[in-house]
């Protein structure tokens, strides 16, 4: 299974429904880095992403999105095979 990192805030509805989907989806462990807590993380974020919202979500290297974008991807069964590659 692929590694899945989530940039995130400790309260954020779309993190919790992006964080539920990728378990319902199979992922026992999302690495999250809480920008809510150190701002340095939020400039990284800023900077990988070109985004200020959170969550900001990867699956291995690659930037999947927020969690419109995951749910998109997820309904174009495309998610599934980005987990297991």
């Amino acid at each position: 299974m692929a590694q899945v990192t989530m940039y995130c805030t400790t309260v954020c509805p779309y993190c919790t429904r992006a964080e539920m989907l990728l378990k319902q989806r199979g992922v026992q462990d999302i690495r999250k880095i809480y920008v809510d807590r150190d701002p340095a993380q939020r400039a990284v974020m800023m900077e990988r992403t070109g985004r200020r919202t959170v969550p900001q979500i990867y699956i291995d290297e690659r930037h999947v999105g927020g969690f419109d974008d995951l749910s998109a991807l997820d309904r174009a069964n495309g998610l599934l095979p980005l987990l297991q590659a």
